[in-house]
């Protein structure tokens, strides 16, 4: 190490010799390092959104149901509120989850004096789902649920326009109760929302303690839906949660939405194939300049070896101009990421794009940010591969004996 060391200023002269050269191998690896980080900026923003976008309607960090209602989502399937002072509330209220709340859901009909369509029927506590889900924010006309025993209604803008009804219009809900027979109750809209279109379409929202009223169903939940402080709180949570209430069936996002994993996933796989893409087109330029750089000094490395410099010190001097290029070039791409990613703070709108980002399950705005670690683990992965495509030339320049480097003109 010491003799690498020693030979770095050396190498640092060298690096500069060719100037024209240098400058063009640096925009090379800079370009190709601000390609990656600026991609994978991009990238995890739009996994980011999309993940957001899906919790926030409904599936939260998690979900508690009881066993079955996942395969069955039939009020049969439901189980009874958690005491207050039971081992399950008090990890709910404790420091792993940061909001929940209990809900009433269940397939159902809701008719209108027009038509009648197949929709969720879902009875919440408006409080509670502040913060935790969309509908709070989401009322575009008339007002939110002011409690959980009303006759109140939230229906879809796009539902209530197939059905014909509107604010403080009643409508009539149906569903199968507690009891296997068939409950049915009139509600007043209070309020429209705004969400995803099939969200808009098929979902319906009541106050809790009127739909277990409707559906004979006193006491009984359906879900209890979550939200840990952080995704790295997530798995705790769980663990917690699942040892307070064995019987349960306790399942993070990832289970209940593998369409929004799987988006996750592929940020993922798209960060490492662009990766390979850039190393591999940065390790042709890196390898071609080096080799150029050492065909044309043949003899300074014979005159060298002549001097007393060993073979191994000559490659490790080529190694060290190698690693000085590289790792300028890599500091230079990644001031530039950090630049581009910082003037898109604000956001990027894809207003132009909104059916798309929908479809795809994104939000209209991505949030770009700075990830400190995974800049750093992306620069350090770069800059050793580009380390290991420098290899072959600096291998190359030790292996001229100084008899064979000299006799070369």
């Amino acid at each position: 190490m010491n003799r690498f060391l020693l030979l770095l200023p050396l190498a640092w002269r060298n690096v500069w010799r060719n100037r024209r050269r240098t400058l063009i191998t640096l925009a090379v690896v800079a370009v190709g390092v601000w390609s990656i980080l600026a991609f994978s900026s991009l990238l995890e923003a739009w996994a980011r959104s999309s993940r957001d976008a899906s919790l926030n309607l409904l599936t939260g960090d998690g979900q508690i149901h009881a066993q079955g209602y996942r395969d069955d989502p039939a009020i049969q399937h439901s189980f009874a509120t958690p005491p207050a002072d039971g081992a399950l509330v008090k990890v709910l209220n404790g420091s792993h989850v940061s909001r929940w709340s209990g809900r009433v859901r269940t397939p159902g009909i809701v008719q209108s004096e027009f038509k009648t369509l197949p929709i969720t029927l879902v009875g919440i506590d408006p409080e509670r789902e502040r913060g935790l889900s969309f509908i709070a924010t989401s009322v575009t006309q008339g007002a939110y649920l002011s409690g959980t025993s009303g006759n109140g209604i939230l229906l879809g803008q796009h539902l209530a326009h197939r059905l014909g009804t509107g604010i403080g219009k009643r409508v009539v809900l149906m569903g199968l109760g507690m009891d296997d027979a068939l409950a049915q109750g009139g509600f007043r809209v209070v309020g429209l929302f705004q969400a995803p279109r099939d969200m808009e379409d098929s979902v319906v929202f009541i106050g809790r303690a009127a739909a277990q009223r409707l559906l004979k169903a006193p006491g009984r939940l359906s879900e209890i839906a979550f939200k840990a402080p952080t995704q790295s709180d997530l798995t705790p949570a769980i663990q917690a949660l699942r040892k307070a209430a064995p019987s349960l069936d306790i399942q993070p996002w990832q289970i209940l939405q593998p369409l929004t994993k799987a988006v996750s996933n592929l940020s993922d796989g798209f960060v490492m194939v662009w990766l390979w893409i850039m190393f591999v087109l940065m390790a042709l330029g890196i390898v071609n300049t080096q080799l150029m750089s050492v065909f044309e000094r043949v003899r300074e490395f014979g005159l060298l070896q002549a001097l007393g410099l060993r073979p191994g010190d000559v490659m490790r001097e080529v190694l060290a101009e190698s690693c000085l290029l590289v790792g300028l070039g890599v500091v230079l791409g990644v001031l530039a990421a950090v630049m581009t990613v910082g003037a898109l703070h604000d956001g990027i709108n894809l207003g132009f794009l909104a059916k798309g980002a929908e479809w795809l399950g994104a939000q209209h705005v991505l949030y770009p940010r700075i990830d400190g670690t995974e800049y750093l683990l992306l620069s350090v992965v770069i800059w050793g591969l580009s380390m290991l495509a420098s290899l072959w030339p600096s291998w190359r320049a030790g292996r001229y004996s100084p008899q064979e480097a000299m006799s070369r003109t």
